[in-house]
């Protein structure tokens, strides 16, 4: 039966347009994104002459897009349009990674990142936010999988893209490879061709209750989930930051073992994602976020602790849970959270990501400096602890995720 409602979910979204334009577009964003991603600290310091001290506050700047996120999501539930809102935050991608291939200057990419590629960002909230409309629209089988599904082409992206990146560098050079990630955001747009969003008289009413914009109050529990998902993921910018450090220095791993041990969480991560949201039917959505936030406590334990690759070996599986959960129904949950402004609550939550790199990179700073290695990796372990008990609280109040 399980097959068969995969099947089924494949089918749709192989069938439809939409479904297949915004996974395709999904995968270009994340593999144009996680390319550029580990590598711009280098961009700045090799190409720019900046201060590593400096390059490391570039990251501050992603405190940017969840105001930008708001403000177009906001936008989009107001006026409705969701996929001429994605152009344009697609197109503010391409503009914003050219300017930073193109930047002589150590201040330029700051002044790109906080005022450009904020609102870059927001491209995949509206994609969700439309899948979202278009489901309501129609009777379809396994909406949440569906969601899920082009979630994993997002993921997917992420998985391949590091790997892309590296290359490109090695082989052309690092403006070469910002240029790669520009094109990406550019040619995303091609595949949802000239698609548009339908209009509010075809939405089922959907779109008429979302053009008042919700109350503080009614968007509490959904900012409440934002931080706490925040709180877990703030745990990756300090891991990426550290981890292979103290693999290198400390452990004395080969490079071959420790780019092992980095890319079996993401292989974990998309093994688990389409199980998720069938395990979530049966326990809930909070509660089983609430169980993987718990995986990140022992991960985090692990690479404080256990002194040898098993341990790193071990924690980045963990990770891999914590993920694969995460990925695959966050944003179900936000958009049902906020149930009324989709595209708010898929702009508020998928900007939160950015937030958490800031509020890692702080935190991972200033616990190197107290703690040292491993220790400091006791510090995602606390957030993920406040996540788990958070998102069980929300778990035993809301009953319908």
């Amino acid at each position: 039966m399980e097959a068969l409602e995969k099947q089924s979910t494949l089918r749709q979204v192989a069938s439809s347009p939409l479904y297949l334009g915004a996974a395709i577009a999904m995968f270009l964003s994340g593999l144009g994104t996680s390319a550029a991603a580990p590598q711009i600290v280098l961009f700045l310091v090799k190409e720019l002459d900046t201060p590593m001290a400096a390059a490391g506050l570039f990251y501050l700047t992603n405190l940017a897009a969840p105001l930008a996120g708001y403000a177009i999501g906001s936008f989009s539930d107001r006026t409705g349009d969701r996929l001429g809102l994605f152009r344009l935050c697609a197109l503010m991608g391409f503009i914003g990674w050219a300017g930073i291939a193109l930047s002589t200057s150590s201040w330029l990419p700051f002044i790109v990142n906080t005022f450009v590629l904020a609102f870059s960002g927001a491209a995949a909230s509206q994609l969700f936010a439309a899948i979202h409309d278009d489901i309501q629209c129609r009777t379809t089988l396994a909406s949440d999988d569906i969601v899920s599904t082009v979630r994993m082409a997002l993921t997917a992206g992420w998985i391949i893209g590091p790997v892309v990146g590296t290359w490109i560098t090695a082989q052309f050079g690092i403006r070469e490879m910002l240029w790669f990630t520009s094109l990406c955001f550019l040619v995303q747009i091609a595949p949802l061709g000239t698609l548009a969003t339908p209009r509010p008289s075809e939405r089922t009413g959907v779109a008429e209750k979302q053009r008042s914009q919700p109350s503080l109050g009614k968007m509490l529990p959904l900012l409440a989930f934002t931080g706490l998902f925040a709180l877990v993921y703030a745990g990756e910018s300090i891991k990426y930051g550290f981890l292979l450090l103290y693999m290198d220095e400390s452990l004395g791993l080969d490079a071959a073992t420790r780019g092992a041990v980095i890319g079996i969480q993401p292989l974990v991560e998309l093994l688990i994602m389409p199980f998720s949201v069938l395990l979530a039917r049966r326990t809930g959505m909070l509660w089983l976020m609430s169980i993987a936030a718990a995986l990140g406590v022992f991960a985090n334990i692990c690479f404080a602790t256990w002194n040898g690759v098993m341990g790193m070996f071990a924690g980045q599986i963990l990770m891999g849970g914590v993920w694969g959960v995460f990925a695959a129904l966050g944003i179900i949950a936000a958009q049902r959270l906020l149930p009324t402004a989709v595209a708010t609550a898929s702009a508020i939550f998928m900007s939160s990501t950015a937030l958490s790199s800031a509020l890692g990179g702080a935190a991972g700073g200033l616990g190197i400096a107290l703690l040292g290695l491993p220790y400091v990796f006791f510090l995602p372990a606390v957030f993920s602890t406040v996540a788990v008990v958070g998102l069980a609280f929300m778990a035993r109040s809301m009953k319908l995720l």
